[in-house]
């Protein structure tokens, strides 16, 4: 684990008080993705640790609405692989399209994420893109808060490879 990484991450993005995460489920803690995402820096040296946790065989990044998409950008960058942007729900007007930067039907994909707890958005995200054809097995986060999202994933026959574990975070920022 790249101790000095996983601590300066915490320490970017970890805040206290009391909220409510998109589970439904009330912390008095959240890491605030968008405080490394929006530093360039930060936010490749993230990108360039998570490429080796891809799998061999993608097509290409699905990087999910909103955090996933920055990430996946920039993962796109350190690899080389194409990116799809992919939305909550497919557009209602133009091309009513559910991700946007190419064809879903008939690729590999891997769902990029930011913070993953419970996982429920990254399963409906995923049974969407199935439903259009694509192939899906690996998650990749930058977070996994352990809220039972691994669980959740594998359930819906996806494997979450997190960058880092919440315990792991805590713990690089105390040593």
């Amino acid at each position: 684990m790249p101790t000095d990484l996983a601590r300066r991450i915490f320490n970017v993005a970890h805040i206290t008080g009391e909220f409510k995460l998109r589970s439904g489920i009330i912390s008095n803690e959240y890491f605030d993705k968008y405080l490394f995402e929006s530093d360039p820096r930060l936010l490749a040296e993230i990108a360039r640790a998570m490429a080796p946790l891809l799998p061999e065989q993608v097509d290409a990044l699905a990087g999910l609405e909103m955090g996933g998409i920055p990430i996946a950008t920039m993962l796109s960058q350190v690899t080389g692989l194409p990116t799809l942007f992919v939305r909550k729900k497919a557009k209602e007007y133009g091309t009513r399209k559910l991700a946007e930067g190419g064809e879903v039907e008939g690729r590999t994909l891997v769902i990029i994420e930011d913070v993953v707890t419970s996982g429920g958005q990254v399963v409906l995200s995923a049974n969407d893109l199935r439903e259009r054809g694509a192939h899906i097995e690996h998650v990749l986060c930058v977070i996994d808060r352990e809220g039972g999202g691994a669980e959740n994933l594998a359930k819906a026959g996806l494997t979450l490879h997190p960058l880092f574990t919440m315990s792991q975070l805590k713990a690089a920022a105390e040593s």
